[in-house]
């Protein structure tokens, strides 16, 4: 997929309203007194734009221009640096504090995950936070999704018809077509999106290797502890400090 759709970005809000997971990394924020922040994949910046206050400075990157031109013009919207890109365009700050939220996790390719933990680790400062979110495999949610019927509702762009196709290409890797038809028109707009479902052990193992230490993982925003059948997994990390040599 190029770009998001103009028109399903307005709905983006809408369907992932502000709620009890923003509320989660919002404390966290709190908690650690996160001066210096960067939300990797940041779409809309529903999220990011909440983070911002006078002593804090924020930075949102995402791949999309469509989604980012959406974040610039939101309330509060100035006060974020938003930036096109990903991991590998993160600005050269000692940020205290990094997440990623919604999906971004699970739509970063195995091919590149790692090489991301990486760089985020290398923005932060030593003690510096990692939080983000990741729907367990052992739920297997992309059932749901296949079995569930077509819906319609209205919405700013008129009435909106969906479902979804789903492929299980190998195990963990999901090919997911989302098929939007604006009744007015006929007019299909069509979504491609491959999602990574990852073990939680090869999640922590992968955070140890890029040099983080696992602070937590949780089946909900109340961090409630992880169980094999959570169907989310929210974890929270810190960049290890760097080895001293004698």
């Amino acid at each position: 997929m190029d770009d998001y759709n103009e028109r399903l970005v307005a709905l983006y809000d809408v369907d992932n309203p502000d709620g009890p997971d923003h509320e989660f990394y919002r404390q966290v924020a709190d908690e650690i007194d996160a001066r210096a922040i960067l939300d990797l994949g940041c779409g809309t910046g529903i999220l990011t734009a909440t983070f911002a206050r006078a002593d804090r400075m924020v930075v949102g990157i995402d791949p999309s221009p469509n989604m980012l031109a959406y974040a610039t013009n939101r309330a509060n919207g100035r006060s974020v640096r938003w930036m096109l890109g990903d991991s590998r365009d993160i600005p050269a700050e000692p940020f205290d504090y990094a997440v990623m939220t919604g999906n971004v996790a699970q739509h970063i390719p195995d091919s590149e995950w790692e090489r991301t933990l990486r760089d985020i680790r290398e923005a932060l400062r030593d003690g510096g936070v990692l939080a983000f979110e990741s729907r367990n495999p052992q739920a297997r949610a992309w059932e749901k999704w296949a079995a569930a019927e077509p819906t319609l509702r209205d919405t700013v762009n008129g009435p909106l018809r969906e479902w979804y196709d789903v492929n299980e290409t190998e195990p963990g890797q999901i090919v997911l077509t989302a098929h939007n038809r604006l009744e007015d028109t006929g007019e299909q707009i069509l979504e491609q999106l491959t999602l990574a479902f990852r073990e939680r052990h090869l999640i922590e193992q992968q955070l140890g290797e890029a040099g983080f230490v696992v602070d937590g993982v949780w089946s909900d925003w109340n961090r409630t502890p992880s169980t094999d059948d959570s169907p989310i997994m929210v974890f929270k990390s810190h960049r290890a400090a760097a080895p001293t040599t004698a």
